[in-house]
């Protein structure tokens, strides 16, 4: 087999979107940490939206990427609270896939706490293989061949290999 053909995690991103609702920062900074053991990072609105009373530059969630050995050990834990089950209609055509909690209180080992009150959350995941470094590099950037870039099919033949994951 073919090691530059490997499907690896690249990173997993947990996101918490406030919305409108800026006063519950806080608590959702301190979530982010409860659930990832990592420092979170503030989001900021990229343009103005005036249907959501949203200026540019104001803060509208606060987010973690973790990588390696913590992405994975956050990733098999939040999987295991979905029941080792997403749905297909969670993967994109370029191998990554999402999904979320309406409540944290479904992840185990976290109870609630009144000072972050009922909040829910977004995860992303990343695949790659080796050599998608040639997008991000600075010098000679390139697209990924099609040939080498990850399909639906092979992101959920990934996850159903490695992190024995049911597609619903």
């Amino acid at each position: 087999m073919n090691l530059m053909k490997n499907i690896e995690v690249s990173k997993v991103v947990l996101n918490i979107g406030l919305g409108k609702n800026v006063d519950r920062l806080d608590s959702a900074v301190l979530l982010a940490e409860r659930l990832t053991g990592c420092k979170p990072v503030k989001t900021l609105a990229s343009r103005k939206a005036k249907t959501y009373k949203v200026g540019k530059g104001r803060v509208i969630g606060v987010k973690v990427t973790m990588r390696d050995q913590k992405a994975l050990d956050t990733l098999k834990n939040l999987l295991r609270a979905k029941g080792n089950a997403i749905k297909g209609s969670s993967f994109d055509n370029e191998g990554n896939f999402n999904f979320g909690f309406e409540e944290y209180l479904e992840v185990p080992g976290i109870k609630y706490d009144p000072a972050i009150g009922i909040m829910g959350f977004n995860v992303s995941v990343t695949l790659e293989r080796a050599g998608f470094r040639i997008k991000r590099r600075k010098i000679q950037k390139r697209k990924i061949p099609l040939s080498h870039r990850i399909t639906r099919d092979e992101a959920r033949d990934f996850m159903k290999k490695e992190f024995k994951l049911e597609i619903l």
